[in-house]
Order: structure tokens, then C-alpha cells, then sequence
């Protein structure tokens, strides 16, 4: 008898699966719509797309939407002397309920190259039901497409690759895969891959 994965829906439940589930991500060129990046599934339906600066007008802004179009979470990075003088920039992630007041539901903590050199980036939940889940860190170098979001346990819940036969056909890194673990809550997965993509210069950028 299979045992049933933890669920950790820390967007929705919606976005969690009970088995891994391999997702693609196609970064868009700013000249065509904006930019940003979309995420389809194995029969290339689209799962979420990720819009920045390009489409909100906005810096240090993203918003991830639903295939249907819908905005589950906006994520925001805070500003201000104080933040610009601490050792780490934060990020924040919130969702919207039914009257789309907004929910803190996940920080990332991401270094700040004055102070600190080569230091994880951090996520942590801020939902007290997840508690015990607290704690996730990046593992690798994104801009290469070869890194995971592990937990506490130095756990695996997702990580991202390229395919062999894409490397060989694509020189740039504008297609790559992300694999989740199963009961791992995929929105959350795609808005700190959001995050990583606006730090190291990618597609979310103006």
C-alpha cells in the first residue's frame, strides 16, 4: 500500500499533486507581451504565467497568475533606507481572497551583494499552519538552470534543469523544466522561481 504524500498547500491545495509533476518554463522576450515567463504542463496547457515590470509598469513587482488568467499571488520587494543599508533584501508574497484583500504568506531573503557574498537565498513561511515547514533554501546557481528549493532537511521539493536534447538546439536559457515533489504546492514553487528570475536579471525585469 502506497503511502500519501504530506500536503504542504501553502497557496491553495489546488497546486498540490500527488505525484511529481514536470512543468516547462518558456521565458518571454520584452518585445513580446511584456515579458515575463509561462509555465505549461506535459500537454503544453498553460499552468501559470509570471508578468513583471514589462507588463505592470512597475519595478521590484511580479504578479503570478492562474491558467485561466487569474491573479493567486503578488509578490513585492520591500524598500527603503533601512533595507537598503541591511544585509539582506526581503521579499514578499501575498495572496488575494474573495475581496482581494492581500495575505503575507511567504518571505525571501535574498543577500545583499554590498554586505554578503555567497549566502543562500532563504524563504520562509509565514502561515503559522505550516510551521514545522518554516525553512527552504536555494541549492545551486539559477542563471546556469541547475538549482532546487530544498528544506530544512536538506530535502528536494522542487528543481530546475534543462533537458539534454534543449541544451543542444538552444543556446540561451529561455526553456528549462522544473520538477515538483509530490504534495509540494506548485504556485509557491513558480513565485519564488518569479524572485530568482528578477534577481538575476531575467525576463520580470524592465
Amino acid at each position: 500500500m502506497s503511502i500519501k504524500p504530506t500536503m504542504i498547500p501553502i497557496i491553495s491545495k489546488a497546486y498540490c499533486s500527488s505525484t511529481p509533476v514536470v512543468l516547462v518554463v518558456r521565458r518571454r522576450p520584452h518585445v513580446v507581451n511584456g515579458g515575463g515567463f509561462v509555465v505549461t504542463d506535459c500537454r503544453q496547457n498553460v499552468v501559470f504565467r509570471v508578468e513583471g515590470c514589462g507588463i505592470l509598469g512597475k519595478r521590484e513587482e511580479l504578479l503570478l497568475r492562474d491558467g485561466d488568467g487569474d491573479a493567486i499571488l503578488l509578490i513585492r520587494r520591500k524598500g527603503g533606507l533601512v533595507e537598503a543599508l541591511s544585509i539582506h533584501r526581503q521579499w514578499k508574497g501575498y495572496t488575494f481572497n474573495y475581496e482581494q484583500s492581500k495575505k503575507s504568506v511567504f518571505s525571501i531573503k535574498e543577500p545583499n551583494s554590498c554586505f554578503v557574498k555567497n549566502n543562500p537565498i532563504r524563504i520562509s513561511i509565514d502561515a503559522r499552519e505550516f510551521s514545522k515547514y518554516q525553512d527552504f533554501e536555494i541549492k545551486g546557481h539559477f542563471p546556469d538552470r541547475e538549482c532546487s528549493i530544498v528544506d530544512s532537511m536538506g530535502n528536494v521539493i522542487a528543481q530546475v534543469g534543462v533537458r539534454e536534447e534543449v541544451e543542444e538546439v538552444m543556446a540561451s536559457n529561455d526553456l528549462y523544466h522544473v520538477v515538483v515533489k509530490p504534495g509540494i504546492d506548485q504556485a509557491f514553487v513558480f513565485g519564488v522561481i518569479a524572485v530568482l528570475d528578477y534577481i538575476y536579471d531575467g525576463s520580470t525585469r524592465c
